[in-house]
C-alpha cells in the first residue's frame, strides 16, 4: 500500500506522465510498459519529449520497459537506453536513497561498472607481420568457433608503453580457458580493442612480409594497413571482453619442458571423451619433490608414466592436479614451440596457470575425485612376449581391416614361439597374421580393441621393442616399452574383450 501511495504522488508530480499513460495502467502490477515513453535521468520526468532541458543537457532519455521498476528508474544493465547511452548507476542509487529506499549493489553490477569504467584509449600501433602472425597462430586455437556469445569469437588487443618497451598483448578465451601472449610493437597511442579472431588470422596470413599498422576508429571499427592494402574490420567494445585471471605472484613450481611434453603425449589419448564421466575428462598430474607422474584413463584403458630423478622446488609431500583434456592439448602445442627449458605452473581454488616463455595459459579446474588408479595396476602378469613395435603395428593394421566396425576387436593367440593375430566379421570377412617371437608359457587367447593397441604403439613412436604381459584371458593386459629409459617408467593397461 505504501508503494502505491508513493507511486501515486510521483505520477501527480509529473503531469505529462498522466496525459501519456492510460489511467488503467497506473497501478498495473510490477512494471509500466507503455511504448514510446521516455524517462529523464536528471529530473525524473516521464514524457514523449526526446530531449532533457534540465541543466542545459541534451542527453537522450531512457525508454521505459520491463527492465524499469515502478518508479521509472532503470535497472542496472545496458538495455532500454537510446543511442547506446549507459544508465547513470550512481544517480539512480542516489535518488533511491533520497527516497528512503535500501540500495543494494550486486556483484554483477559492480563487475559491470568496473569493466565499463576501464579506459580503452585510441589504440594505434605498428607491428611486424611475422611476429603478429606467430602470436595469432598460438592464440587462435583457444578462440571459440561456434558460440552464442559473440565477444568470445574475438581477440583482445592491448597496446602498452612502459620502461620495458612497447608491447602488444593478445588475449583469447572461451571462458573455460584462456591464452595471453605478446610481441614487440611500436605504440603510437596506447589502448585496447577487440577484433574478430578467425577473420583477422586468415587475413594476416595473406598479407606480404613487412610492417602492419593497426588503428582503432569510431564505433569499434579497426583499420589495418599493410603496404597498399587497407582494410577495416568491425570489432566490439573492449568492455564486453571477459576478465582473464592473472598469474599468481607466488607459489609457482618450475617443471622441465622435455619431461612434461613427453608425459602429455604418452597419456592424452587415454582421456575419456564422454561428458558424463566428468572426472575422467582430464589427466592427473602428480608432483613430488623428486619425481613427477601423469595418469589418464577412460575406464577401458589406463596410461601411466612416471619421471624419476627430478628436483622440484616448492613441493612438500604430494601435489595432485586434474588437468582438462583441452588444456593439455593447448599446453602440448605451447611446449612444442618454446625454447625454454622449464615452465612455471601454479593454481588456485578455481584456475590452473601455465607460463610457457612469454605466454600464459589458464584453464578452469576439473572438480571431483580421480579414481584410485593404483588399485588396478597389474602385479602378477607372469606371461610375457617381446616383439618389435613396427612388426606388431603393421600386423594389427592389416588384421583390423576385417574386424567388426563397432567393436574393432581382434584376437591375440600366444603359442610356442609365435604370436598370432586374427579378426573376422560377417560383412568384411576374416584375416590372420603371425609374428615369430620367443614364448615359452602356456597357450593363451585374449581379445583387445585394435584401436587401443595402435594408440599405444603410436605414442611410443613405433620404434624399438614392446613388451606384452598377461595373466589370463579375463585379466587386464599390460604393455610397456622394453628398451625404455630407467628414469622413465611407462605402462599401458588394457582391459580384455570377449570374442
Amino acid at each position: 500500500m505504501r508503494e502505491r501511495l508513493r507511486l501515486r504522488a510521483f505520477l501527480f508530480k509529473n503531469s505529462s506522465f498522466l496525459k501519456a499513460v492510460p489511467r488503467a495502467t497506473w497501478f498495473a502490477g510490477s512494471h509500466i510498459a507503455s511504448p514510446g515513453l521516455l524517462h529523464c535521468p536528471h529530473t525524473g520526468a516521464v514524457s514523449h519529449n526526446k530531449s532533457c532541458r534540465a541543466k542545459g543537457s541534451l542527453q537522450p532519455r531512457i525508454k521505459l520497459s520491463h527492465r524499469h521498476n515502478l518508479y521509472g528508474m532503470a535497472w542496472p544493465d545496458r538495455f532500454g537506453v537510446q543511442f547506446g547511452q549507459q544508465p547513470n548507476y550512481e544517480s539512480t542509487a542516489g535518488e533511491r536513497q533520497r527516497r528512503g529506499e535500501n540500495t543494494v549493489t550486486t556483484a554483477t553490477q559492480v563487475s559491470e561498472m568496473t569493466t565499463n569504467a576501464a579506459p580503452t584509449g585510441n589504440l594505434e600501433i605498428t607491428v611486424s607481420r611475422a611476429e603478429l602472425l606467430r602470436e595469432l597462430t598460438a592464440a587462435q586455437s583457444v578462440v571459440e568457433r561456434k558460440t552464442t556469445i559473440p565477444i568470445l569469437s574475438n581477440f583482445l588487443f592491448e597496446a602498452t608503453q612502459d620502461e620495458g618497451g612497447d608491447r602488444l598483448t593478445i588475449t583469447a578465451t572461451d571462458l573455460d580457458q584462456s591464452l595471453k601472449t605478446s610481441c614487440s610493437a611500436r605504440v603510437k597511442k596506447p589502448g585496447a580493442c577487440t577484433i574478430p579472431a578467425r577473420k583477422l588470422y586468415d587475413y594476416i596470413k595473406l598479407l606480404p612480409e613487412g610492417e602492419i599498422s593497426i588503428k582503432l576508429m569510431d564505433n569499434h571499427w579497426v583499420q589495418i594497413r599493410a603496404g597498399r592494402s587497407n582494410t577495416k574490420m568491425v570489432g566490439m567494445a573492449r568492455a564486453n571482453f571477459p576478465q582473464v585471471p592473472e598469474f599468481p605472484s607466488a607459489g609457482a613450481v618450475k617443471l622441465p619442458v622435455a619431461a612434461l611434453k613427453n608425459m602429455v603425449s604418452k597419456t592424452i589419448f587415454a582421456i575419456s571423451n564422454e561428458e558424463s564421466r566428468y572426472t575422467l575428462n582430464g589427466a592427473l598430474l602428480v608432483l613430488k619433490a623428486e619425481s613427477m607422474a601423469m595418469v589418464a584413463t577412460d575406464g577401458h584403458r589406463l596410461a601411466h608414466i612416471e619421471k624419476m630423478g627430478e628436483q622440484l622446488e616448492g613441493i612438500q609431500g604430494e601435489k595432485k592436479t586434474l588437468i582438462p583434456r583441452k588444456a593439455l592439448g593447448e599446453l602440448s602445442g605451447l611446449l612444442s614451440n618454446t625454447d625454454s627449458d622449464a615452465i612455471e605452473f601454479a593454481d588456485d581454488d578455481q584456475t590452473l596457470f601455465f607460463r610457457v616463455g612469454g605466454r600464459v595459459l589458464t584453464s578452469r579446474k576439473l572438480t571431483g575425485q580421480f579414481p584410485n588408479y593404483e588399485a588396478v595396476l597389474p602385479r602378477d602378469n607372469n606371461k610375457f612376449v617381446i616383439v618389435r613395435s613396427e612388426d606388431l603395428m603393421s600386423a594389427i593394421q592389416r588384421v583390423a581391416q576385417f574386424a567388426d566396425e563397432r567393436s574393432g576387436a581382434i584376437k591375440i593367440r600366444l603359442e610356442q614361439n609365435e604370436l598370432k593375430l586374427s579378426s573376422s566379421s560377417t560383412d568384411a570377412g576374416e584375416s590372420e597374421d603371425s609374428i615369430e617371437t620367443p614364448y615359452n608359457y602356456d597357450p593363451l587367447v585374449v581379445g583387445f580393441n585394435s584401436q587401443y593397441l595402435l594408440d599405444f604403439l603410436k605414442a611410443i613412436g613405433n620404434t624399438g621393442e614392446v613388451r606384452l604381459e598377461f595373466k589370463d584371458a579375463q585379466s587386464a593386459g599390460q604393455m610397456r616399452p622394453e628398451d625404455g629409459n630407467e628414469d622413465v617408467k611407462y605402462r599401458y593397461i588394457l582391459m580384455p574383450m570377449r570374442i
